[in-house]
């Protein structure tokens, strides 16, 4: 946005700027959009800065002052993630970005924009959000720089930080400001974040306990016989006497029902803040870290989630519940608003890949239950799905063929960050608010969790039948654990929905890096393998299931990855694209990678010691054996399986690995097992090539649902 833009609207300053890293497309799928659009509903007056030039504060001050607040995003990625592989490598392009340039945005660039806005306007509140500052409302492991940093919050200086779904947290701290409400007393709101003096409660009736009394880090000390002949030591008087008179005090005997102990312990459960070990605690002492980080996802339930604090140095960071999720009716509301579905016009005719990707995509829900731990969906999004009507849904598909330039009648995904999730919930709200499982379907299927499939199958059939549709593709991952559960949904899905491919992610093959993924074993890929094929002979189609796997998780050893590869040639499997575990903030996987522990337990210093990939020839061993069928990685297999006592697999014939011969001019360390790739034509019939899930931002599930201020893009990996 321009001075001229805001003269042509008479506009003299605007109630909110917000600041964002992403070219901006006014889309629901892109999240400075999506609050844009929220906030002008609500009568504010928003202006928006795409990619401001962050090496000086003058582009900061473009719009002016703003009369409310600046809110402050990286975009719908992580801007670390946006700009590095998982081999710490700099991007060629960035896909949010007008013709795919490259370094337009810094990195953090939460804490740069929020320090920038503040040299331009002291004094103006900051409200920073996104999916990266999300991740990173406490002390968190930093990938990128090998350490542990603090919070965003004293790192960015930001006034308030919001987290999760926040519409309705935005929409009600936007209010309380306009009425002249200091930001700093703003201290009420779930999904909120913020800096607070050390020790400071909301009211004197608040208590505090140490999170190591609730789930206690260390060993595990012998509990006390009650039985033992020990001698009780004196209270100093009687218990049972009334001031000291020696004469019995009658008490009343009070029968307390169940309700009514229940609601006096959610009572006391709502006014109790739970101590995380402190930044300085964490950084020295990996079990703290695996602890904070354990306690940290068993209070991600909003219906029982209780309120965190960490200290950094002097001061602490407050943590409100999660959010509640958006009602079916509020998620309307925010998909139904007057976007324009396209880039801004001053962008041109440049090309901007996140756009082309997901322009006749819609997003039908949020959320996942799945709780893998190497994906960040659940930290962000929550696990309780949250789902659009089928009148949005449908309305939206009108709107795209009515409105979107380039339509040919093909919408390519109806999903979000899962395929089949659409209305899926726990049969009992009481059982729901009550529960702190970190995943619904592991390690199995949860019994009070419905897995109907009913509402999507019937949207599936209403969305072909509107006129001027063509087809309706599927291009979520598909949790198939839960599609195997309907067949009727399965062949729903594969007689009308699929394109010739279609995307799931077993991840990997043995038991102990899926444990430690938290995902099924590979019978259910097998159970799904076949009824894909059986409904795809039936409806007469030649079809492809593309597996995504990851190399070097933890939990993963040499062992795994060379019983993955033999699992892949018996299947006749090459794949093209490889993704190697790339440790984003907050997940439990990056917990387990940074301290050794497996936060899926109580930890302690004997506790259960997780195997790590950490060297660079390891992890592109792991690589490699992902695609052992590259004649550049064969030299490093051959060496890798002599070191195993696994030279039989090294030979000419269909039960070798791989031959003992090597081409010309192959094998001279160029890194085949990196190659990132785009694949190379059609796979051959029983074969397929997969494409990494994360490792090109490109990637259109990768991006969506797109929401700033805690509900970003995340890595929707088919499940």
């Amino acid at each position: 946005m321009s001075r001229e833009e805001m003269d042509k609207l008479g506009w003299d300053s605007c109630d909110i700027i917000l600041l964002t890293g992403d070219a901006y497309i006014d889309h629901p799928s892109f999240g400075m959009a999506l609050i844009g659009r929220l906030l002008e509903a609500q009568g504010f007056r928003v202006g928006i800065i795409s990619q401001p030039n962050w090496h000086s504060a003058e582009d900061f001050k473009r719009l002016g002052k703003p009369n409310l607040y600046f809110g402050v995003t990286a975009g719908n990625m992580d801007s670390m993630v946006n700009r590095y592989t998982s081999d710490r490598k700099i991007r060629s392009d960035d896909a949010y970005t007008a013709n795919a340039e490259p370094n337009k945005r810094p990195d953090r660039a939460v804490t740069v924009y929020a320090q920038r806005a503040r040299e331009a306007y002291p004094g103006t509140p900051i409200i920073i959000g996104s999916i990266e500052a999300s991740l990173r409302r406490i002390a968190h492991y930093d990938y990128w720089s090998d350490k542990v940093r603090r919070s965003v919050l004293p790192d960015s200086k930001a006034d308030l930080l919001l987290f999760g779904n926040a519409e309705r947290a935005l929409v009600e701290v936007t209010h309380r400001l306009a009425k002249g409400e200091p930001v700093e007393s703003i201290r009420d709101v779930r999904g909120t974040a913020f800096m607070v003096p050390r020790g400071w409660k909301p009211g004197a009736d608040w208590s505090e306990q140490d999170s190591r009394t609730v789930d206690t880090p260390g060993k595990v000390e012998a509990h006390k016989d009650p039985y033992a002949m020990e001698e009780t030591p004196s209270s100093g008087g009687s218990c049972a006497t009334g001031e000291g008179s020696g004469t019995a005090a009658v008490q009343p005997v009070r029968i307390v029902g169940k309700e009514e102990r229940l609601a006096a312990r959610r009572a006391e459960r709502a006014k109790t803040v739970l101590r995380l070990p402190s930044y300085e605690q964490v950084v020295d002492d990996p079990v703290l870290y695996a602890h904070a980080s354990r306690t940290f996802h068993l209070e991600a339930n909003p219906g029982n989630a209780r309120c965190l604090v960490q200290a950094h140095g002097e001061r602490d960071v407050w943590l409100n519940p999660p959010p509640i999720p958006l009602t079916m009716a509020e998620m309307d509301g925010v998909y139904g608003l007057p976007y324009a579905r396209n880039p801004h016009p001053g962008y041109g005719g440049a090309k901007i890949p996140a756009w082309e990707m997901i322009r006749f995509s819609i997003n039908i829900m949020r959320g996942c239950f799945g709780g893998c731990t190497f994906c960040s969906i659940t930290e962000h999004e929550g696990r309780i799905i949250q789902s659009r009507s089928e009148e949005s849904i449908l309305h939206e598909i009108e709107e795209i063929r009515d409105k979107t330039e380039g339509f040919t009648g093909i919408i390519s995904d109806l999903g979000g960050p899962t395929a089949n999730m659409y209305r899926l919930a726990c049969k009992d709200k009481k059982i729901e608010t009550s529960c702190r499982r970190l995943s619904c379907v592991f390690p199995d299927v949860c019994e009070n969790l419905n897995t109907d499939h009913g509402h999507l199958i019937q949207l599936y059939r209403k969305a072909r039948a509107i006129p001027g549709v063509k087809k309706i593709l599927i291009g979520s991952g598909l949790r198939y654990d839960l599609a195997v559960r309907s067949p009727e949904y399965v062949k729903e899905l594969v007689t009308h929905h699929v394109g010739g491919y279609l995307k799931i992610a077993p991840e990997h093959t043995e038991e102990g890096p899926l444990n430690k993924m938290m995902k099924p074993g590979i019978g259910t890929y097998e159970r799904f393998k076949q009824m894909f094929e059986k409904f795809s002979k039936e409806a007469g189609k030649e079809q492809y299931l593309i597996p995504y796997f990851i190399a070097a998780h933890p939990g993963t050893r040499d062992e795994d990855m060379l019983n993955l590869a033999l699992w892949l040639k018996r299947n006749n499997f090459r794949l093209d694209q490889v993704q190697t575990f790339l440790p984003t903030p907050l997940a439990i996987a990056t917990a387990m990678w940074h301290t050794e522990k497996n936060p899926l337990r109580k930890v302690g210093q004997d506790s259960e010691t997780v195997p790590i990939v950490r060297t660079g020839r390891q992890r592109r061993l792991h690589k490699a054996f992902l695609r052992y069928h590259d004649p550049e990685n064969w030299p490093m297999l051959r060496e890798a399986l002599k070191d195993m006592g696994r030279a039989d697999l090294i030979g000419n014939g269909k039960k070798h690995l791989i031959p003992l011969f090597q081409p010309a001019g192959t094998g001279l360390g160029k890194g085949g097992c990196g190659r990132g790739g785009v694949g190379r034509g059609p796979a051959k019939p029983g074969m397929s090539r997969s494409a990494p899930r994360g490792s090109s931002p490109a990637a259109p599930r990768n991006a969506k649902p797109g929401v700033a201020f805690g509900k970003g893009p995340v890595k929707s990996r088919a499940k």
